[in-house]
């Protein structure tokens, strides 16, 4: 699967690369994201390990039937492992990068208050 990984990295379609560019390097909320990674016997588009989430871009490609049906067995799988999805349309990640980006942030968990922690500890201590 890493041999296939690689090859899908070089052959990037156009609105992966626009995706892999506003990703890495730890750009989106300070999460790390992997692009076509190796998860058992599949390869996802985008993967961050803290959070969990695979981000798949689909394309035309994917609205055919056949399609839709092994991307749900392929998905129900993945998430049997407690890994969690975000899909988006190619299109979209070409023409509005921004809603995009903020339908992955909101897939993340909301991060607690630093202070209201501190407080919580602090009281605990009392």
């Amino acid at each position: 699967m890493t041999e296939i990984a690689r090859k899908l990295r070089r052959e990037q379609t156009a609105s992966e690369a626009i995706l892999w560019e506003a990703l890495r390097n730890r750009k989106l909320e300070g999460r790390k994201f992997r692009r076509q990674h190796p998860i058992g016997k599949f390869v996802v588009d985008f993967y961050c390990d803290a959070e969990r989430l695979i981000v798949e871009v689909d394309g035309s490609i994917h609205e055919l039937p056949e399609q839709q049906v092994l991307h749900k067995q392929r998905q129900a799988l993945l998430e049997s492992l407690g890994l969690r999805f975000v899909r988006l349309k190619a299109k979209q990640v070409e023409t509005d990068l921004a809603s995009c980006l903020d339908t992955i942030r909101g897939a993340f968990p909301s991060s607690p208050d630093p202070f209201s922690q501190r407080e919580k500890g602090k009281s605990s201590l009392s």
